[in-house]
């Protein structure tokens, strides 16, 4: 171990919704946490607290603390009875914004910490998990961030596109509007998206692109699905013509667990490599061979 960063236990300021502390205790815990694509600062959101914390990754030492706005709050769909704490932190690829997800809606903060938009799904429903696309996917188009969902949908915003103050009628804050959307009531799948993984998968030409979306659904199904640049570059583009989102991608694949999933982790396998014998394998093994495992039988 080379470092430890203790997060200070919050001072009570009332029992959050659906608290799972002990009686006469405070609700304490990192929620989530991200670091920069420096690899020299990291933001976290921790249980009982309406703010963020900064660290300083080259001292290992608190940067600031940064209480989230009462009015940002409510824009993010943070009631009354609310914890009003931070569920997810996400940077984008460039570093230059971060995204903090809340029960039922997100908000965009550029490096000077200051919030700059708010995502709020509709119909409104909880938010699980949230990545960023890779920025080569989309042609002119970065910082893409995908959000899955409790009514069973992945949705997609394009951050730095979010409507002026003036558009945003009900709300002191820009808006990111949705451009397309995977899975949901739509696709026959309305089971929440506990958690999923994008995969970029190899394309026969340069032109069109394809990412595989592995997600993990508390019904205990782990359902794949691809999509291609071609088919998200025409979501984008239809935006502006259509006010609900797009569907798109294909279901690839399914496979049932028979639990409830809560996380999932995923990744592109290598093809395998030949088995040259040699001592390399052996000391992944212990340093033991086939020979001698079966001498000492």
């Amino acid at each position: 171990m080379l470092s430890t960063i203790k997060v200070p236990i919050p001072k009570p300021i009332g029992r959050p919704s659906g608290d799972t502390a002990a009686a006469g205790e405070v609700p304490a815990g990192v929620n989530d946490f991200a670091v920069h694509p420096s690899m020299k600062l990291m933001v976290s959101v921790g249980r009982g607290e309406k703010s963020m914390r900064l660290w300083n990754l080259v001292t290992g030492k608190k940067a600031g603390v940064l209480a989230f706005d009462r009015d940002l709050l409510i824009q993010v769909g943070e009631g009354k009875y609310s914890s009003g704490e931070g569920r997810r932190v996400l940077w984008t690829d460039c570093g230059e914004d971060f995204i903090v997800g809340f029960e039922r809606g997100a908000a965009i903060f550029g490096m000077d910490c200051k919030p700059k938009a708010v995502i709020r799904p509709s119909p409104p429903t909880k938010i699980h998990q949230m990545r960023i696309l890779p920025s080569d996917f989309l042609s002119g188009i970065e910082d893409v961030v995908a959000l899955s969902t409790e009514d069973g949908r992945i949705i997609f915003y394009a951050i730095n596109e979010a409507t002026s103050l003036s558009e945003a009628t009900d709300s002191n804050y820009a808006v990111c509007k949705p451009f397309a959307q995977l899975g949901g009531v739509e696709a026959g799948i309305p089971g929440r998206v506990k958690d999923f993984e994008i995969l970029s998968l190899p394309s026969a030409t340069a032109d069109s692109k394809t990412l595989a979306f592995a997600a993990a659904s508390s019904d205990g199904a782990v359902r794949i699905w691809t999509l291609h640049s071609v088919s998200l570059q025409a979501a984008k583009d239809a935006q502006k013509a259509e006010s609900a989102a797009v569907q798109v991608g294909d279901l690839a694949a399914t496979l049932e667990t028979g639990n409830r999933i809560t996380c999932l982790a995923a990744f592109v396998m290598d093809e395998p490599g030949e088995d040259d014998g040699d001592e390399d394998g052996e000391e992944a093994f212990g340093g033991f061979s086939d020979d001698e495992c079966c001498d000492e039988e």
